[in-house]
């Protein structure tokens, strides 16, 4: 069977899941992480419950159905866990060089971000710089994801762009980053750093 590690490192390599319409349903690649990527046309499921109680509760005929609350739901309540943001998934190649502003690493442990990326992801390291802060670690499947907040006085100055440009240059491998659609200019940020929309992801937490 696939694993989603083995499935990622095809989409980092632009061979995403095949359009046809199907569902992948693959185990969990760790405890911590569970959850569904959309990509054009084709869902992937990760968990570890039997994939024939999941097939069970996907319509044949709908593609929407993997990312609608009904099936999330009934994932979240077989097994205790709570339903995520449903976020855009972007990716990105990394870039040589040295970042293009200077930063400073957040060396403590007790910072809240760094507290809260811990949460979700392993090997995180938190830089300074720009009027924000930039995030990197180890998520869903061993990918390397980031997170980006910009200082509310530094907004509309492209910070959040440059940061997000900046992470492409700090990790030797592809970048994910997971963004709620709803944060705009957050979208338009890491679109203008070119990270490329792939899909749609929900964890479940």
């Amino acid at each position: 069977m696939e694993s989603l590690t083995e499935l990622l490192a095809e989409v980092q390599r632009g061979r995403p899941p095949a359009a046809d319409g199907g569902v992948t349903i693959v185990p969990q690649p760790s405890p911590r992480d569970a959850g569904v990527i959309a990509f054009t046309a084709h869902a992937v499921v990760f968990t570890d419950l039997d994939p024939g109680w999941v097939r069970d509760r996907l319509p044949a005929d709908d593609l929407s159905a993997p990312l609608c609350p009904p099936f999330l739901q009934a994932i979240a309540d077989r097994t205790g866990r709570r339903i995520g943001n449903v976020d855009l998934l972007g990716l990105a190649p990394p870039l040589d060089g040295p970042p293009p502003v200077p930063l400073s690493e957040v060396t403590g442990g007790d910072h809240p971000r760094v507290a809260r990326a811990r949460r979700f992801r392993d090997a995180v390291r938190v830089w300074t710089g720009q009027g924000g802060l930039l995030a990197v670690g180890r998520g869903v499947a061993g990918r390397w994801e980031i997170a980006v907040e910009v200082e509310p006085g530094h907004r509309g100055r492209g910070a959040g762009r440059t940061l997000a440009t900046c992470a492409r240059h700090l990790v030797p491998e592809p970048v994910w980053t997971q963004v709620a659609p709803g944060n705009a200019a957050a979208v338009r940020a890491f679109l203008a750093a070119g990270y490329q929309p792939v899909g749609a992801e929900v964890l479940l937490a």
